[in-house]
Protein backbone atom coordinates (compact mmCIF):
# COMPACT_ATOMS: atom_id res chain seq x y z
CA UNK A 1 0.00 0.00 0.00
CA UNK A 2 1.16 3.00 -0.86
CA UNK A 3 2.37 5.35 2.43
CA UNK A 4 3.50 8.60 0.38
CA UNK A 5 7.08 8.31 2.61
CA UNK A 6 4.48 8.50 6.03
CA UNK A 7 6.21 4.74 7.71
CA UNK A 8 3.26 4.76 10.56
CA UNK A 9 0.42 5.85 8.69
CA UNK A 10 -2.67 4.08 9.24
CA UNK A 11 -5.76 2.59 6.91
CA UNK A 12 -9.81 2.70 7.53
CA UNK A 13 -11.16 -0.69 8.13
CA UNK A 14 -12.42 -0.81 4.48
CA UNK A 15 -8.69 -0.69 3.17
CA UNK A 16 -8.50 -4.31 3.63
CA UNK A 17 -5.30 -5.20 1.11
CA UNK A 18 -3.50 -2.80 3.93
CA UNK A 19 -3.84 -5.88 6.35
CA UNK A 20 -1.61 -8.02 3.84
CA UNK A 21 0.88 -5.79 2.09
CA UNK A 22 4.07 -6.71 3.73
CA UNK A 23 2.64 -10.20 5.47
CA UNK A 24 3.15 -13.08 2.98
CA UNK A 25 1.61 -15.52 5.34
CA UNK A 26 -1.67 -13.42 5.42
CA UNK A 27 -1.25 -12.92 1.74
CA UNK A 28 -1.12 -16.54 1.44
CA UNK A 29 -4.31 -16.46 3.72
CA UNK A 30 -6.45 -13.95 2.41
CA UNK A 31 -5.52 -15.36 -1.51
CA UNK A 32 -6.57 -19.04 0.00
CA UNK A 33 -10.04 -17.63 1.36
CA UNK A 34 -10.90 -15.49 -1.87
CA UNK A 35 -10.28 -19.17 -4.33
CA UNK A 36 -13.00 -20.68 -1.56
CA UNK A 37 -15.33 -18.08 -1.85
CA UNK A 38 -15.48 -18.38 -5.49
CA UNK A 39 -15.33 -21.59 -5.46
CA UNK A 40 -18.61 -21.81 -3.51
CA UNK A 41 -20.19 -19.20 -5.30
CA UNK A 42 -19.91 -21.48 -7.94
CA UNK A 43 -20.96 -24.52 -6.39
CA UNK A 44 -24.31 -22.59 -5.12
CA UNK A 45 -24.98 -21.07 -8.17
CA UNK A 46 -24.90 -24.14 -9.88
CA UNK A 47 -27.29 -25.70 -7.71
CA UNK A 48 -28.96 -22.66 -7.66
CA UNK A 49 -29.63 -22.33 -11.67
CA UNK A 50 -30.34 -26.27 -11.93
CA UNK A 51 -33.05 -26.54 -9.89
CA UNK A 52 -35.26 -23.18 -11.79
CA UNK A 53 -34.08 -24.74 -15.54
CA UNK A 54 -36.93 -25.66 -17.51
CA UNK A 55 -36.04 -28.68 -20.00
CA UNK A 56 -38.91 -27.22 -22.13
CA UNK A 57 -38.08 -23.24 -22.56
CA UNK A 58 -34.58 -22.42 -24.45
CA UNK A 59 -31.57 -22.49 -21.92
CA UNK A 60 -30.52 -19.23 -23.34
CA UNK A 61 -33.90 -17.35 -22.20
CA UNK A 62 -33.58 -18.62 -19.04
CA UNK A 63 -31.29 -16.17 -17.25
CA UNK A 64 -28.91 -18.70 -16.46
CA UNK A 65 -24.89 -18.60 -17.02
CA UNK A 66 -23.14 -21.28 -15.63
CA UNK A 67 -25.40 -24.00 -16.94
CA UNK A 68 -24.77 -22.81 -20.65
CA UNK A 69 -20.94 -23.45 -19.93
CA UNK A 70 -21.62 -27.02 -18.70
CA UNK A 71 -23.75 -28.00 -21.06
CA UNK A 72 -21.25 -26.72 -24.04
CA UNK A 73 -18.52 -29.28 -22.59
CA UNK A 74 -21.37 -31.83 -23.59
CA UNK A 75 -22.74 -32.60 -20.25
CA UNK A 76 -26.22 -34.63 -19.76
CA UNK A 77 -27.12 -33.48 -23.05
CA UNK A 78 -29.76 -35.38 -25.18
CA UNK A 79 -30.06 -35.35 -29.07
CA UNK A 80 -32.20 -32.00 -28.90
CA UNK A 81 -28.97 -30.32 -26.74
CA UNK A 82 -31.09 -30.02 -23.69
CA UNK A 83 -30.53 -31.25 -20.02
CA UNK A 84 -31.76 -34.68 -19.42
CA UNK A 85 -29.17 -36.23 -16.98
CA UNK A 86 -28.26 -33.87 -14.00
CA UNK A 87 -26.03 -35.82 -12.31
CA UNK A 88 -22.85 -34.79 -14.07
CA UNK A 89 -24.00 -30.93 -12.54
CA UNK A 90 -25.13 -32.04 -9.24
CA UNK A 91 -21.58 -33.48 -8.88
CA UNK A 92 -19.73 -30.72 -10.26
CA UNK A 93 -21.13 -28.32 -8.14
CA UNK A 94 -20.59 -30.56 -5.15
CA UNK A 95 -16.98 -30.33 -5.94
CA UNK A 96 -16.94 -26.92 -6.12
CA UNK A 97 -18.54 -26.65 -2.53
CA UNK A 98 -16.33 -29.19 -1.03
CA UNK A 99 -13.22 -27.59 -2.06
CA UNK A 100 -14.70 -24.41 -0.99
CA UNK A 101 -14.93 -26.29 2.65
CA UNK A 102 -11.18 -26.88 2.16
CA UNK A 103 -9.75 -23.63 0.65
CA UNK A 104 -11.88 -21.87 3.63
CA UNK A 105 -10.76 -23.79 6.14
CA UNK A 106 -6.83 -23.18 4.77
CA UNK A 107 -7.63 -19.82 4.77
CA UNK A 108 -8.48 -19.82 8.49
CA UNK A 109 -5.29 -22.05 9.29
CA UNK A 110 -3.26 -19.66 7.90
CA UNK A 111 -4.30 -16.93 9.34
CA UNK A 112 -4.49 -18.57 13.39
CA UNK A 113 -1.94 -20.67 13.09
CA UNK A 114 0.73 -20.33 10.44
CA UNK A 115 3.19 -17.61 10.45
CA UNK A 116 2.09 -14.46 9.54
CA UNK A 117 5.53 -13.92 7.61
CA UNK A 118 6.69 -17.12 5.91
CA UNK A 119 10.41 -15.85 6.08
CA UNK A 120 9.81 -17.22 9.76
CA UNK A 121 7.94 -20.35 8.16
CA UNK A 122 9.87 -24.50 8.48
CA UNK A 123 10.39 -26.49 5.47
CA UNK A 124 9.85 -25.61 1.80
CA UNK A 125 7.31 -23.20 2.70
CA UNK A 126 9.87 -20.32 3.80
CA UNK A 127 10.71 -20.62 0.24
CA UNK A 128 7.60 -18.61 -1.03
CA UNK A 129 7.83 -15.63 1.13
CA UNK A 130 8.62 -12.29 -0.62
CA UNK A 131 8.72 -9.17 -0.84
CA UNK A 132 7.21 -6.48 -3.10
CA UNK A 133 10.40 -5.13 -4.28
CA UNK A 134 11.81 -8.50 -4.64
CA UNK A 135 11.51 -8.98 -8.21
CA UNK A 136 13.16 -12.39 -8.63
CA UNK A 137 10.93 -13.69 -5.85
CA UNK A 138 7.76 -11.97 -7.15
CA UNK A 139 8.79 -14.08 -10.76
CA UNK A 140 9.38 -17.46 -9.02
CA UNK A 141 6.11 -17.44 -7.56
CA UNK A 142 4.01 -16.09 -10.74
CA UNK A 143 6.31 -19.25 -12.57
CA UNK A 144 4.67 -21.59 -10.26
CA UNK A 145 0.98 -19.51 -11.31
CA UNK A 146 1.83 -19.77 -14.83
CA UNK A 147 2.27 -23.60 -14.82
CA UNK A 148 -1.10 -24.15 -12.81
CA UNK A 149 -2.90 -22.29 -15.42
CA UNK A 150 -1.07 -24.60 -17.84
CA UNK A 151 -2.46 -27.44 -16.40
CA UNK A 152 -5.57 -26.70 -16.60
CA UNK A 153 -5.99 -25.78 -19.91
CA UNK A 154 -4.23 -29.07 -20.90
CA UNK A 155 -7.04 -30.74 -18.60
CA UNK A 156 -9.67 -28.59 -21.28
CA UNK A 157 -7.64 -29.76 -24.21
CA UNK A 158 -8.01 -33.72 -22.87
CA UNK A 159 -11.36 -33.21 -22.41
CA UNK A 160 -12.35 -32.15 -25.66
CA UNK A 161 -10.13 -35.07 -26.91
CA UNK A 162 -11.60 -37.92 -24.99
CA UNK A 163 -14.99 -36.73 -23.97
CA UNK A 164 -15.80 -34.08 -26.48
CA UNK A 165 -17.56 -30.91 -26.66
CA UNK A 166 -20.53 -29.76 -27.90
CA UNK A 167 -20.36 -28.63 -31.62
CA UNK A 168 -23.19 -26.52 -32.66
CA UNK A 169 -22.47 -27.05 -36.53
CA UNK A 170 -23.81 -30.09 -36.15
CA UNK A 171 -25.99 -30.05 -32.74
CA UNK A 172 -24.49 -32.84 -31.15
CA UNK A 173 -21.00 -33.54 -29.05
CA UNK A 174 -18.03 -34.91 -30.43
CA UNK A 175 -14.34 -35.49 -30.25
CA UNK A 176 -12.01 -33.03 -31.15
CA UNK A 177 -8.42 -32.85 -32.20
CA UNK A 178 -6.37 -29.97 -31.58
CA UNK A 179 -5.13 -27.99 -35.00
CA UNK A 180 -1.50 -27.33 -33.40
CA UNK A 181 -0.57 -25.31 -36.46
CA UNK A 182 1.67 -22.07 -34.78
CA UNK A 183 0.78 -19.99 -38.06
CA UNK A 184 -3.27 -20.66 -37.77
CA UNK A 185 -3.36 -19.33 -34.10
CA UNK A 186 -1.09 -16.41 -35.17
CA UNK A 187 -3.46 -15.21 -37.64
CA UNK A 188 -6.57 -15.04 -35.40
CA UNK A 189 -4.51 -11.95 -33.53
CA UNK A 190 -6.56 -9.38 -34.85
CA UNK A 191 -10.03 -11.21 -36.31
CA UNK A 192 -10.73 -13.84 -33.04
CA UNK A 193 -14.30 -13.21 -33.37
CA UNK A 194 -14.41 -15.40 -36.85
CA UNK A 195 -13.23 -18.92 -35.19
CA UNK A 196 -15.75 -21.56 -36.74
CA UNK A 197 -13.74 -24.45 -36.04
CA UNK A 198 -13.70 -26.28 -32.87
CA UNK A 199 -9.90 -28.04 -33.72
CA UNK A 200 -8.96 -24.35 -34.35
CA UNK A 201 -9.76 -23.05 -31.01
CA UNK A 202 -8.46 -26.53 -29.05
CA UNK A 203 -5.61 -26.05 -30.97
CA UNK A 204 -5.00 -23.07 -29.86
CA UNK A 205 -5.32 -23.90 -26.12
CA UNK A 206 -2.67 -26.77 -26.57
CA UNK A 207 -0.39 -23.70 -27.58
CA UNK A 208 -1.47 -21.56 -25.13
CA UNK A 209 -0.96 -24.79 -22.77
CA UNK A 210 2.89 -24.70 -23.86
CA UNK A 211 3.44 -21.36 -23.86
CA UNK A 212 2.26 -20.79 -19.55
CA UNK A 213 4.08 -24.36 -18.76
CA UNK A 214 7.36 -23.40 -20.35
CA UNK A 215 6.86 -19.59 -19.34
CA UNK A 216 6.02 -21.19 -15.67
CA UNK A 217 9.92 -22.79 -15.52
CA UNK A 218 11.26 -19.57 -16.99
CA UNK A 219 9.84 -17.63 -14.46
CA UNK A 220 10.81 -20.40 -11.49
CA UNK A 221 14.83 -20.57 -12.54
CA UNK A 222 15.31 -16.45 -14.05
CA UNK A 223 14.73 -12.74 -12.71
CA UNK A 224 13.91 -10.10 -14.25
CA UNK A 225 17.01 -8.44 -16.68
CA UNK A 226 16.94 -6.26 -19.30
CA UNK A 227 14.75 -3.40 -20.18
CA UNK A 228 12.11 -5.38 -18.28
CA UNK A 229 14.00 -4.68 -14.57
CA UNK A 230 14.03 -0.94 -15.62
CA UNK A 231 10.45 -0.13 -16.96
CA UNK A 232 8.67 -2.34 -14.48
CA UNK A 233 7.83 -1.12 -11.03
CA UNK A 234 8.08 -3.70 -8.04
CA UNK A 235 5.96 -2.51 -5.23
CA UNK A 236 2.45 -4.22 -4.53
CA UNK A 237 0.46 -1.24 -5.77
CA UNK A 238 2.31 -2.04 -9.45
CA UNK A 239 2.08 -5.56 -8.69
CA UNK A 240 -2.00 -4.95 -8.70
CA UNK A 241 -2.25 -2.55 -11.50
CA UNK A 242 -0.76 -5.13 -13.72
CA UNK A 243 -3.38 -7.98 -12.31
CA UNK A 244 -6.14 -5.51 -12.69
CA UNK A 245 -4.92 -4.12 -16.54
CA UNK A 246 -4.86 -8.17 -17.31
CA UNK A 247 -8.35 -8.92 -15.95
CA UNK A 248 -10.13 -5.95 -17.59
CA UNK A 249 -8.33 -7.21 -20.95
CA UNK A 250 -9.44 -10.49 -21.28
CA UNK A 251 -13.24 -8.91 -19.88
CA UNK A 252 -13.45 -6.62 -22.93
CA UNK A 253 -12.31 -9.31 -25.44
CA UNK A 254 -14.92 -12.06 -23.58
CA UNK A 255 -17.75 -9.73 -23.74
CA UNK A 256 -17.24 -9.32 -27.38
CA UNK A 257 -16.45 -12.21 -28.25
CA UNK A 258 -19.19 -13.57 -26.05
CA UNK A 259 -21.38 -10.80 -27.85
CA UNK A 260 -20.48 -12.18 -31.11
CA UNK A 261 -18.96 -15.37 -31.60
CA UNK A 262 -21.32 -18.85 -31.99
CA UNK A 263 -18.85 -21.73 -31.87
CA UNK A 264 -17.87 -20.81 -28.62
CA UNK A 265 -21.21 -19.86 -27.52
CA UNK A 266 -23.67 -21.69 -29.16
CA UNK A 267 -26.96 -20.31 -29.71
CA UNK A 268 -28.88 -23.52 -28.10
CA UNK A 269 -27.31 -22.13 -24.80
CA UNK A 270 -26.99 -18.67 -25.03
CA UNK A 271 -29.28 -17.17 -26.91
CA UNK A 272 -28.99 -15.62 -30.51
CA UNK A 273 -25.91 -13.09 -31.05
CA UNK A 274 -26.36 -9.18 -29.90
CA UNK A 275 -26.35 -5.82 -31.00
CA UNK A 276 -23.85 -2.86 -30.00
CA UNK A 277 -25.69 0.41 -28.83
CA UNK A 278 -24.43 3.39 -27.47
CA UNK A 279 -26.10 5.42 -24.95
CA UNK A 280 -24.84 7.12 -21.48
CA UNK A 281 -22.49 3.88 -22.13
CA UNK A 282 -21.98 1.16 -24.45
CA UNK A 283 -24.12 -1.93 -24.09
CA UNK A 284 -24.80 -5.39 -25.27
CA UNK A 285 -28.49 -5.83 -26.67
CA UNK A 286 -30.32 -8.77 -27.67
CA UNK A 287 -31.81 -8.62 -31.24
CA UNK A 288 -34.54 -10.70 -30.58
CA UNK A 289 -37.71 -10.89 -28.36
CA UNK A 290 -37.27 -13.00 -25.07
CA UNK A 291 -39.49 -14.48 -22.89
CA UNK A 292 -41.23 -12.15 -20.01
CA UNK A 293 -39.02 -9.37 -21.41
CA UNK A 294 -35.92 -11.05 -19.90
CA UNK A 295 -32.28 -10.96 -21.23
CA UNK A 296 -30.75 -13.81 -22.86
CA UNK A 297 -27.44 -15.86 -20.86
CA UNK A 298 -25.37 -13.99 -24.00
CA UNK A 299 -26.65 -10.51 -23.13
CA UNK A 300 -26.13 -11.55 -19.15
CA UNK A 301 -22.37 -12.21 -19.96
CA UNK A 302 -21.36 -10.08 -22.46
CA UNK A 303 -22.57 -6.70 -20.37
CA UNK A 304 -21.78 -8.25 -17.06
CA UNK A 305 -17.84 -8.95 -18.25
CA UNK A 306 -17.71 -5.49 -20.38
CA UNK A 307 -19.08 -3.65 -16.95
CA UNK A 308 -16.76 -5.81 -14.86
CA UNK A 309 -13.71 -5.18 -16.80
CA UNK A 310 -14.30 -1.20 -17.25
CA UNK A 311 -14.43 -1.11 -13.63
CA UNK A 312 -11.19 -3.23 -13.19
CA UNK A 313 -9.35 -1.01 -15.34
CA UNK A 314 -10.20 1.91 -13.63
CA UNK A 315 -8.68 0.10 -10.55
CA UNK A 316 -5.65 -0.55 -12.53
CA UNK A 317 -5.13 3.75 -13.29
CA UNK A 318 -5.65 4.20 -9.67
CA UNK A 319 -3.09 1.95 -8.93
CA UNK A 320 -0.55 2.67 -11.22
CA UNK A 321 -0.78 6.25 -10.50
CA UNK A 322 -0.62 5.34 -7.24
CA UNK A 323 2.36 3.05 -7.54
CA UNK A 324 4.45 5.79 -9.31
CA UNK A 325 4.19 7.94 -6.12
CA UNK A 326 0.59 10.18 -7.52
CA UNK A 327 -1.04 11.28 -4.06
CA UNK A 328 -4.70 11.27 -4.88
CA UNK A 329 -5.22 13.35 -1.60
CA UNK A 330 -3.88 16.28 -3.62
CA UNK A 331 -6.68 16.53 -5.87
CA UNK A 332 -9.39 17.45 -3.01
CA UNK A 333 -6.81 19.66 -1.75
CA UNK A 334 -7.22 21.38 -4.76
CA UNK A 335 -10.49 21.20 -5.33
CA UNK A 336 -10.32 22.54 -1.17
CA UNK A 337 -8.22 25.54 -1.93
CA UNK A 338 -10.34 26.55 -4.66
CA UNK A 339 -13.31 26.48 -2.70
CA UNK A 340 -11.64 28.87 -0.19
CA UNK A 341 -10.45 31.38 -2.85
CA UNK A 342 -13.83 31.79 -4.18
CA UNK A 343 -15.50 32.89 -0.67
CA UNK A 344 -12.05 34.71 -0.30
Amino acid sequence: MQSYGNPSVSYDWWAGNSGVAKRSGLFIAAHTAHAGLIMFWAGAFTLFELARYDSVLPMGEQGLILLPHLASLGLGLDSNATIVNTEPYIAIAAFHLVSSAVLGAAGIWHTLRAPKDLSKAEGRAVKFHFEWDDPKKLTFILGHHLIFLGLGVIAFVEWALHHGIYDTAIGAVRIVEPNINLGMVWSYQTNFLSINSLEDIMGGHAVLAFILTIGGVWHIISSPFGVFKKILIYSGEAILSYSLAGIALMGFVTSIWCAQNTTIYPVEFYGEVLKLNFAFSPYFSDTVSVLNSNYTARAWLANTHFYLAFFFLQGHFWHALRSMGFNFNTVSQAFESMDSTKVT
